[in-house]
C-alpha cells in the first residue's frame, strides 16, 4: 500500500478521496488554487500546496505544477478524481514516467477508449451492440450525406474525441447535416484539439444507462451493475438511480456482460464506466467508456456496499480486486440528486457566491457528499456542483419518499440551487412511474428551462 497520495482535484471529490486515504492509513496531500485557498476540507489533509491562480488551466490542469507538488511532498501516487486531468492519457503517462502511480486505467487503455471512433470499433470486435453508424471518420460533407440517405434522417454528428455533449449535433435534413458537421467540428477542435467527427443513426428519446466496471492488474474484471442516468439537461446529469426502472432483467444482465467483454478487450484496469443508450424496445447500444471514477459512483457504493475509491487505491497499489463477480450483490434502491449552484428558474444560470445558510438533511437512508459549509464562498471559476444528495431504501417507492423528505429538509441561503427543480422531478408522475428518457427535462420544463 502507498504511504502518501496526492489528490489532484478540488471540492467534494477531493474530500471524498481524502477520507478514503485516511481510512486506509495513507497520508494525503491536497492541492488547491488561489480561489480555493480557504476551502475547509484542506485542513483534513496532511499537507496542502497551492498550485496556481484561480484559472483551471493554470492550476488543476497544470501538469508540471501537479507533478512538482507530488515530487516535493514525496507522494507515491496521484488520484485525479473526475474531470480536470482524470481522463488525460498524457497526464497518466507523465505520472508513470516520473515514477508516480496514476490511480486510474493505463494510459494505453485511455488512448484506446478516449477516441469514440476507436472505442466503437473495439466494441464491434468484442460483440457489443453499437448504434448503426459510419464505418470511420467523416472526411467531407458528401460522404456524410450519402450515409444519412442510406440509414435515414435524423442522424447524430459526434466528435470522435468528444464528451459532455460537446461536438454533438442532431441533423434532421441535409441542410442541418451540412451546418451541423461544421459546427460540431469547430466545437470539437476548440474543446479537444481534435475536430474529427463521425455519424450515427439518431435514436429518438433513448434512455441512458451505464455499467460500473472494475479491473485489476491480475486480469480480473467485474461489473457492479447499472445506473440509470437519463435525467439530463444539455447532456449534464441531474438525477441518477439504481436499479434502472422498468428494465427487463434479461436486458440488464446482457448489458452488464457486454460491458465486461469490452473492458477485457481493452485490457482495462481500475474504475471505469461503460455507457449505453437503450431504445424504446429495450435494445441497448454502446456509446462510450468513461475511463475514471464517476460523479455518481456513490450510487453504486450504496447499492453494493463496496467502497469504490478505496478499491481504486488498492488496485493502483497492485492488489487484486477484493471481491469476485459472485460477491457483488445489488440491494435495494438508490437515488442521487446533484445539487448545483444554479438558478433553474433562470435557464440554470450559475449562482456562485457566499453561502449564508447550509441546513442539511439526515436521518435513515440519507448520505450527503459535499465540501460546502455555511460561510463558504463558491468560486465562479469551476463546475457548479456543491453537493450530492443520496438515499438508499429497500424499495424504489420508499427511496422516492425518502428523497422527497430529504430535499424538503435541505435549506441553502445566499445562492440559488437546483433543489426546487429536483423537488418537481421527484413529484412528477412520469418520473415516479419510471417513465424516463434523455429528453424528459427539456420536454417537461421547456418553457421554464
Amino acid at each position: 500500500m502507498f504511504q502518501r497520495i496526492l489528490v489532484a482535484n478540488r471540492g467534494e471529490i477531493a474530500l471524498r478521496v481524502i477520507r478514503a486515504c485516511k481510512e486506509l492509513g495513507v497520508a494525503v496531500v491536497a492541492v488547491y488554487s488561489e480561489a480555493d485557498r480557504d476551502a475547509p476540507y484542506l485542513s483534513l489533509a496532511d499537507e496542502a500546496i497551492c498550485i496556481g491562480p484561480a484559472s483551471a488551466a493554470q492550476s488543476y490542469l497544470n501538469i508540471p505544477q501537479i507533478i512538482s507538488a507530488a515530487e516535493i511532498t514525496e507522494a507515491e501516487a496521484i488520484h485525479p478524481g473526475y474531470g480536470f486531468l482524470s481522463e488525460n492519457p498524457g497526464f497518466a503517462e507523465k505520472c508513470r514516467d516520473c515514477k508516480i502511480e496514476f490511480i486510474g486505467p493505463p494510459h494505453e487503455a485511455m488512448h484506446l477508449l478516449g477516441n469514440k471512433n476507436q472505442a466503437r470499433k473495439l466494441a464491434v470486435k468484442a460483440g457489443v451492440p453499437v448504434v448503426p453508424g459510419s464505418e470511420g471518420l467523416i472526411q467531407n460533407e458528401e460522404e456524410a450525406v450519402r450515409f444519412a440517405r442510406a440509414v435515414g434522417f435524423p442522424v447524430l454528428v459526434k466528435a470522435a474525441a468528444g464528451g459532455g455533449g460537446r461536438g454533438m449535433r442532431v441533423a434532421r435534413d441535409e441542410a442541418s447535416l451540412r451546418s451541423g458537421l461544421q459546427a460540431a467540428s469547430r466545437e470539437a477542435e476548440s474543446a479537444f484539439k481534435d475536430g474529427s467527427v463521425y455519424l450515427e443513426r439518431y435514436i429518438d428519446r433513448p434512455r441512458h444507462v451505464e455499467v460500473q466496471l472494475f479491473g485489476d492488474r491480475h486480469g480480473n474484471i467485474v461489473h457492479l451493475w447499472e445506473r440509470e442516468c437519463s435525467l439530463q439537461r444539455r447532456h449534464q446529469k441531474l438525477v441518477e438511480e439504481t436499479p434502472a426502472p422498468n428494465l427487463p432483467e434479461a436486458v440488464r444482465n446482457d448489458m452488464c456482460a457486454a460491458a465486461v467483454r469490452l473492458a477485457k478487450a481493452a485490457g482495462y484496469q481500475n474504475a471505469g464506466t461503460c455507457e449505453f443508450l437503450v431504445d424504446q424496445q429495450n435494445r441497448f447500444y454502446f456509446i462510450e467508456v468513461n475511463a475514471r471514477i464517476q460523479v455518481e459512483h456513490p450510487v453504486t457504493e450504496l447499492a453494493t456496499d463496496i467502497d469504490l475509491v478505496k478499491e481504486q487505491i488498492r488496485i493502483a497499489a497492485g492488489e487484486p480486486l477484493s471481491f469476485r463477480q459472485e460477491n457483488v450483490i445489488h440491494r435495494g434502491a438508490v437515488f442521487e440528486c446533484r445539487i448545483n449552484a444554479e438558478d433553474p428558474a433562470n435557464d440554470f444560470r450559475p449562482s456562485p457566491g457566499l453561502v449564508t445558510r447550509w441546513q442539511t438533511p439526515g436521518g435513515p437512508g440519507v448520505r450527503l457528499d459535499t465540501h460546502v459549509t455555511a460561510g463558504y464562498r463558491i468560486p465562479p471559476n469551476y463546475d457548479s456542483l456543491v453537493a450530492k444528495l443520496l438515499v438508499w431504501r429497500p424499495t424504489r417507492a420508499e427511496a422516492l419518499a425518502c428523497m422527497r423528505r430529504a430535499l424538503a429538509e435541505f435549506v441553502v441561503g445566499g445562492i440559488k440551487t437546483t433543489i426546487p427543480r429536483l423537488q418537481e422531478i421527484f413529484n412528477h408522475p412520469d418520473f415516479i412511474a419510471g417513465k424516463v428518457d434523455t429528453t424528459f427535462i427539456e420536454r417537461t420544463w421547456q418553457k421554464s428551462s
